[in-house]
C-alpha cells in the first residue's frame, strides 16, 4: 500500500514525525491512471518521466492577480455553500434553544430524513438562492484580501518565508469584508431555515424583516458574526497554512493536500467557535419560543445579551448545541472551498501566463 511504502522509505526517522509521514503520503497522491487499484510498479525511466510531467502540471504558477483571486474565490464560495446547504439547514435547527417537539433531532442524518419526510424533498434547500447570491461577492473579497495581506505581512514579519501571525492577521481582516457582504444573506437564510418558517420566498422574508424590524435587522448580528468569525478564520487559516507546510511544503497544486488541510482546519475552528455560532443564530432568528419562555419582550441585541439569554435557557450545554452538525458542515465545506479555490487559481493563472507567452 502507498502508506506502507512511504513508511518503509522514511525508515526510523519518519516514525517520530507523523506529520512528515502523512505529508509524504499525500504528496504521492493517486497513480496518474487507473485510480487506487492501478499497478504502481514502474520502471526507472517511466517513474522519472511521470515525475517530470506531474511536477510540470502541479507547480503553482507565480504572480496570480487580484482578479484571479476574486474569480476563484467567488466560484469556491458559491460551490461550498450550495453543496453544503442542506447540512447548514440542519445545523441552524439543531442550534434552536427551544425547538418545537416536531423539530427535535438526535443527529444530522435523522434530521435530514425527518425534514424531507414531513416537510417535503426541497425543504432543506429553501433560501439557498440568497446564500449563493451573497457568497459570490463575499468570498471574492475574502480570498483577494487574504492573499494580498498574507503576502504583504509575511514580507514584513518573515521576508521570504511563511508567517503564521501574518496568516492569522490576514484572515481576520478578510473576515471584515466577507461578513459585511454576507450578513444580510445570513439573516434571511436562517429565518427561512427554521421550523414552521412563515416565509416561502426570499423576497417575502426581506420585505417582512425590513417592514417589521427596520434595515438594522440585517446587521443586528454583525458584531456577533465578527466576534465568531474572526477567531474562526484566524484558527482556520493558521491551521491550513501549518498543515500545508507539512503536507505540501513545495506549495504545488496538490488536490489531496488541499482537501485534507482544509477539512482538518475547518473541524478545529468549528469546534472552538460553536458557542459564538449559537449566539449568532439566536440573534438572527430572534427565536420566539425561547424568548417567550423567559418573558422577554422586544428583540435580543448584542453579544453579551445573547450570551446571557443562551445561558438562562439551557445552561453551559446550550452553548454547544449543534456542535456535531457544525463540524460535519465545516469539514467538507472548507475542504471544498480550498480545493475549488486552489484549482481555479491554478487554471486561471496558468492560462493567463500561456497567453502572455504566446504574444
Amino acid at each position: 500500500m502507498e502508506l506502507e511504502a512511504v513508511l518503509k522509505e522514511r525508515g526510523g526517522a519518519a516514525a517520530g514525525d507523523p506529520a512528515r509521514v502523512l505529508g509524504a503520503w499525500v504528496k504521492r497522491g493517486w497513480p496518474a491512471a487507473g485510480g487506487p487499484g492501478a499497478d504502481t510498479e514502474l520502471s526507472a525511466a517511466e517513474s522519472t518521466a511521470r515525475g517530470e510531467k506531474e511536477l510540470e502540471y502541479e507547480a503553482l504558477p507565480e504572480g496570480s492577480t487580484v482578479t484571479t483571486h476574486m474569480l476563484a474565490g467567488a466560484v469556491a464560495g458559491i460551490m461550498e455553500h450550495c453543496l453544503m446547504y442542506p447540512v447548514d439547514c440542519v445545523k441552524t435547527r439543531m442550534q434552536s434553544l427551544q425547538p418545537d417537539p416536531a423539530a427535535r433531532y438526535r443527529n444530522v442524518m435523522e434530521a435530514l430524513s425527518k425534514i424531507i419526510r414531513t416537510e417535503g424533498f426541497w425543504r432543506p434547500m429553501r433560501g439557498m438562492n440568497v446564500t449563493a447570491t451573497g457568497a459570490g461577492p463575499a468570498h471574492a473579497l475574502y480570498f483577494a484580501c487574504y492573499e494580498k495581506l498574507k503576502k504583504t505581512l509575511s514580507d514584513v514579519i518573515r521576508p521570504g518565508g511563511n508567517s503564521h501571525i501574518a496568516n492569522g492577521a490576514a484572515g481576520c481582516v478578510a473576515t471584515l469584508l466577507h461578513d459585511a457582504a454576507m450578513n444580510p444573506a445570513e439573516v434571511i437564510k436562517q429565518r427561512m431555515q427554521m421550523y414552521n418558517s412563515p416565509y416561502q420566498r426570499v423576497t417575502d422574508c426581506m420585505r417582512a424583516v425590513w417592514r417589521n424590524e427596520g434595515a438594522g435587522a440585517f446587521y443586528r448580528s454583525y458584531t456577533t458574526q465578527l466576534t465568531m468569525n474572526i477567531p474562526f478564520q484566524a484558527i482556520h487559516f493558521m491551521a491550513y497554512e501549518f498543515l500545508q507546510e507539512h503536507l505540501n511544503p513545495q506549495r504545488q497544486y496538490n488536490p489531496s493536500s488541499h482537501m485534507v488541510s482544509g477539512a482538518c482546519a475547518g473541524a478545529v475552528a468549528a469546534a472552538a467557535t460553536t458557542p459564538l455560532d449559537v449566539c449568532k443564530t439566536l440573534l438572527n432568528t430572534q427565536e420566539s419560543l425561547a424568548l417567550n419562555s423567559l418573558n422577554v419582550s422586544g428583540h435580543i441585541t448584542g453579544m453579551a445579551n445573547a450570551f446571557r439569554t443562551v445561558y438562562r435557557i439551557g445552561g453551559v450545554t446550550a452553548y454547544f448545541r449543534g456542535v456535531q452538525a457544525r463540524i460535519i458542515y465545516q469539514m467538507p465545506s472548507t475542504a471544498i472551498a480550498w480545493s475549488v479555490y486552489e484549482f481555479f487559481k491554478y487554471i486561471i493563472t496558468k492560462r493567463q501566463e500561456e497567453r502572455r507567452a504566446g504574444r
